[in-house]
């Protein structure tokens, strides 16, 4: 096995080149832990240690010699491993704006709106934010007015969606974020220094000068140059495994295998990673453990896409976040206009999984794989298995497919069995039996938009048709997943299916199903909430049912044959936050409404905290 051992691993850190000789750090070696010792650089903050704060958010940037284009996105770096950044660039906050070189005008405008107190969380805060700007403004979107970018409002809102913040409120941070939003109504934005509430003047050049695309260099020249000779002299050599001290970095799964008989695991622990985010669930952390590392990221079979007539394979490597947008292109083809119901909903609810930064580097098949090893509540294999997915595995020199089903129930994988890809097949109306597609999914958490694991989650699929002799609606082809509910990974409800299927759903048929049900989801010992998560099960699988049962009246509006959703709602807290108003009772605003602005967050927000 032909093997180059590298000694250094080459990155820029704001603008900066830094150099890191494989021997000085051990390999489970954090980015978040080495920016906080070994650099001048400490407004990335350590809070939760789980990617689900964003205190330690950074900006991490790609190169492509090839095509010449930089790629950026947000990564937690209190999971991201230093190995994993070779010849990457890394912006922090500092980066952004700092007291030397001048204040970024997010920073400036997270001033403005009072948009901070404590300031923990506001570096994190504006590198989400900055992400978003840059990536938009890289988009094909119309050029915005002088002074915004092409972030959208709706965008906006999002943008730091996992970002935690204890003490300001976010409607000040949406604010200040919105202010840079091509169809944002100044007008509607808070209370702020710029100008008074209700200011009929309120206009862009009021505030902090914004340049399209952040006005920040987000990979230096001299790393682009580093890379461009690298690639050279690995394409004199592109079949060798590159090797650090304690890391190990295969190009193709004969390499992968030819590491797992070497026997330089033999006396050690192994950790078979792609991005590490498994190291921030909470019951698995086990960054200590480990001694040495397989990154099998690279693979190339690991991250390929494969469109084909009957469904999409995607590699297991795959990032979650290019999962996302891989199902949205998929529905909008016009290949699969009816199957398209199945993809959409699945990068909907993939969506509220974990955070955006974890998501841009979390693999799905890292999350299937949790899924299976332990009881961890993953909304992604449940949703998976609600869509009847299947999944290639290499073992050694044999390649199996076999279903997601399947694989859950087998016994912990261990790094022989190495995930492939994973398998969403395309669910077609049946036009000769005059069936529809229909598909929901469901989850109930602690916050609705994400980032906060499900107390239980919910899939269910199948065609729905007319009876030829009552001409009542009658389901078929049913697939109903359940998990998070305490199991050791999600089921299928198999009883409830069989049931189900052929009938016309009257009060009795629909009753029966919430008993089989109530015996299928059985939390395990020492569950919390038990019976919560019971009631809620059995209420996900109403409001699937209802609109198509004979005699009752449920949460949806009854739809035609295979409409796209059946739980329209006009409840007010599932509003965009676009969609409220801000109202102070105080005529004069005062105080509230006194524009002083608080100097600390400029400082704050750049990195330099205030005492």
């Amino acid at each position: 096995m032909g093997s180059t051992r590298l000694e250094k691993v080459v990155f820029a850190l704001n603008g900066r080149r830094y150099e890191v000789a494989g021997a000085d750090v051990h390999p489970g070696t954090t980015l978040l832990e080495f920016i906080r010792t070994r650099t001048p650089f400490t407004g990335t903050k350590l809070s939760c240690g789980e990617g689900g704060c964003g205190a330690c958010v950074v900006l991490i940037a790609t190169y492509n010699p090839t095509k010449d284009e930089v790629t950026e996105f947000s990564a937690s770096s209190c999971l991201t491993l230093l190995y994993n950044i070779n010849l990457c660039s890394v912006i922090t906050t500092e980066g952004l704006g700092n007291t030397k070189d001048g204040f970024h005008s997010i920073q400036k405008r997270m001033s403005g709106f009072h948009a901070s107190q404590c300031g923990f969380c506001t570096p994190g805060m504006c590198m989400s934010i900055f992400t978003s700007l840059a990536n938009a403004d890289k988009s094909n979107k119309p050029e915005p007015q002088k002074g915004f970018s092409k972030l959208t409002v709706s965008e906006a809102e999002r943008a730091f969606s996992g970002n935690m913040c204890r003490c300001t409120g976010y409607r000040p941070i949406v604010d200040a974020c919105k202010s840079f939003a091509s169809d944002v109504d100044l007008e509607d934005l808070g209370l702020n220094i710029f100008w008074k509430k209700g200011d009929k003047h309120a206009d862009v050049s009021k505030l902090p000068a914004y340049t399209l695309g952040g006005g920040v260099c987000t990979f230096p020249d001299f790393l682009k140059s580093e890379i461009k000779s690298s690639l050279h002299h690995l394409n004199d050599d592109s079949d060798v495994m590159v090797s650090r001290e304690g890391w190990y970095h295969p190009k193709s799964i004969e390499q992968y295998y030819d590491l797992l008989n070497s026997g330089l695991f033999s006396d050690c622990t192994v950790k078979v990673v792609v991005a590490n985010t498994s190291s921030g669930v909470k019951g698995y952390k086990d960054q200590d453990l480990y001694n040495k590392y397989i990154d099998i990221g690279d693979i190339p079979e690991l991250s390929a896409i494969w469109m084909e007539d009957s469904g999409i394979e995607i590699g297991a490597a795959t990032p979650i976040s290019k999962t996302i947008e891989i199902l949205e292109q998929e529905a909008r083809s016009k290949s699969c206009p009816n199957g398209s119901v199945v993809f959409r909903k699945l990068a909907d609810h993939m969506s509220k999984v974990a955070t955006p930064f974890v998501r841009n580097t979390a693999s799905i098949g890292g999350n299937i794989i949790l899924a299976q090893k332990y009881p961890f509540p993953s909304d992604i294999a449940t949703i998976l298995l609600g869509a009847a997915s299947t999944v290639r595995l290499q073992v050694y020199s044999e390649t199996l497919e076999v279903t997601l089903e399947e694989f859950l129930e087998q016994p912990p994988s261990d790094p022989s069995t190495l995930l492939l890809s994973i398998f969403i097949p395309h669910w077609a109306s049946d036009s000769q039996k005059e069936s529809k597609v229909i598909f929901e999914t469901y989850r109930a958490a602690p916050r609705p938009l994400g980032n906060a694991v499900s107390y239980i989650n919910s899939a269910m699929l199948g065609h729905v048709s007319l009876n030829e002799s009552s001409g009542d609606l009658v389901l078929s082809n049913l697939h109903m997943a359940f998990g998070a509910y305490g199991t050791k990974h999600a089921i299928r409800a198999t009883k409830v299916e069989q049931h189900l299927n052929g009938k016309v759903l009257t009060p009795f048929v629909v009753l029966e199903a919430v008993r089989l049900l109530r015996e299928t989801i059985v939390p395990i010992e020492g569950t919390s909430h038990a019976e919560y998560r019971v009631s809620v099960a059995v209420a996900f699988l109403f409001s699937f049912l209802s609109p198509f049962a004979k005699g009752i009246k449920g949460p949806g509006k009854t739809p035609s044959i295979g409409s796209a959703s059946s739980l329209d709602t006009d409840d007010p807290c599932n509003l965009p936050l676009s969609s409220r108003r801000e109202t102070i009772s105080s005529d004069d605003q005062k105080p509230v409404g006194e524009p002083i602005k608080k100097y600390a967050v400029e400082l704050q927000a750049s990195g330099r905290q205030y005492m």
